[in-house]
């Protein structure tokens, strides 16, 4: 294998995503986007990452970063369908070659395959899972079905409990498509009932192409919006009922990632999460291959960045290409982007969904109209938050200052 060391020289991580099982998995999700990416493999080609290169990825990976926190996401398809052995030799990679560095694993998971033996391996090593569940069982089994087209739901129930069982820390993904939007409060209390903290909300946009059946990307001019994609004002509305509930009782308690992005922006502190971010390009996906594309939405040819068997990561991830990449975020905002008062807390947010096309040519952003009705409702509340922090206060303040207003 390839040896050559090549160090991030830049002062910020870059992080990759793994995939390395690809895109196999053990359930049938109508929304997922990663599917129909087994046409990118060679023919005959295994989805399992060969141990030449998962050597190399932890390796290269760790070499990449400029501190000494090494942060490893696997994700899948379904990442648990490897088995524990595979993540037991992961670990001794990093170990070899960690060169004393403070590594972390998140794994995201869809829950089915979790047993004792698993939670017992994540707590002993400490793993972050994030567990992908999409609300109360109705709302779940809308659409994260299994290969037999059954809903998941009490699969995934019966894993959740065996992490609490083993106290194995997990977060909430929750993808908000043309179902689950139509019941804010009613998810929203579900999570805080099974004991997530940290709950991250996804709205899925996505197009398919007539002709081929396959998911197009905001490059295209071409595709028709799926059925499952949610609308841009439903989704606006969603997380604006969740914030009134969550501004009001649960401010420090539990972490919703959009509302503590959108506080950051009011703070004037950069995004923790890279689709409120004025510039993208830091975040790729591996595939299990070894070939590296410039995001985990972008995983198409185009934005293939090349194969970690030619070229280490450091190399890729500050490639011309691939900075391109990440500031083409903010070069090729639409006009009516750079006009909104908003354009700091949003920075014109995912790039894979900019397919609207406005009349001076441009690309702009699906969800905006329900983005803009959400910023405007949380501004005041925001405001009183960033003030407190500030003044080194809890931003926690704002319950009572909100009991206060309405006395």
């Amino acid at each position: 294998m390839n040896k050559t060391i090549q160090f991030n020289p830049l002062k910020y991580p870059v992080y990759v995503m793994a995939k390395p099982i690809g895109p196999s998995c053990n359930l049938r999700c109508s929304y997922c986007y990663y599917l129909d990416k087994e046409s990118l493999s060679p023919k005959n080609s295994s989805n399992r990452m060969s141990d030449d290169t998962l050597e190399l990825f932890v390796d290269q990976y760790i070499n990449s970063q400029p501190g000494e926190h090494v942060l490893f996401t696997w994700h899948g398809g379904e990442p648990l369908l490897l088995g524990i052995d595979y993540y037991r030799k992961a670990l001794r990679l990093q170990k070899a070659y960690g060169r004393n560095r403070q590594i972390e694993n998140v794994l995201q998971t869809n829950g089915v395959l979790l047993t004792d033996e698993w939670c017992l391996f994540f707590k002993e090593n400490n793993f972050l899972i994030g567990i992908s569940i999409d609300g109360p069982e109705h709302c779940h089994n809308q659409y994260r079905r299994t290969i037999g087209n059954e809903g998941s739901f009490q699969q995934v129930m019966r894993g959740i409990k065996l992490l609490q069982k083993h106290q194995v820390e997990f977060n909430v993904l929750s993808v908000v498509n043309n179902y689950n939007v139509q019941y804010p409060l009613e998810v929203y209390h579900f999570f805080k009932l099974i004991g997530a903290k940290y709950i991250q909300f996804s709205p899925v946009v996505e197009r398919l192409n007539t002709a081929s059946g396959l998911l197009t990307s905001s490059e295209s001019n071409e595709g028709k919006l799926t059925p499952w994609s949610v609308g841009a004002l439903e989704y606006g509305k969603f997380l604006t009922i969740i914030f009134d509930e969550w501004v009001r009782n649960d401010v420090g308690e539990t972490f919703v990632i959009t509302f503590d992005a959108t506080l950051a922006g009011f703070v004037g502190a950069p995004s923790s999460i890279c689709v409120y971010a004025e510039t993208c390009g830091h975040a790729a996906a591996l595939e299990a291959n070894g070939d590296l594309y410039s995001c985990d939405h972008f995983v198409f040819p185009e934005f293939k960045q090349g194969n970690i068997h030619q070229k280490t990561i450091t190399e890729m991830m500050l490639s011309p290409k691939q900075i391109s990449f990440g500031n083409d975020k903010q070069r090729k905002l639409s006009t009516t982007c750079r006009q909104c008062k908003f354009l700091k807390l949003c920075n014109g947010e995912c790039p894979k969904n900019r397919i609207v096309k406005l009349a001076d040519g441009s690309a702009h952003n699906y969800l905006c109209s329900g983005l803009k009705d959400y910023f405007n409702h949380v501004e005041p509340y925001m405001r009183f938050m960033a003030n407190e922090l500030r003044n080194k206060r809890s931003p926690a303040n704002v319950m009572q200052w909100i009991r206060v207003q309405n006395e």
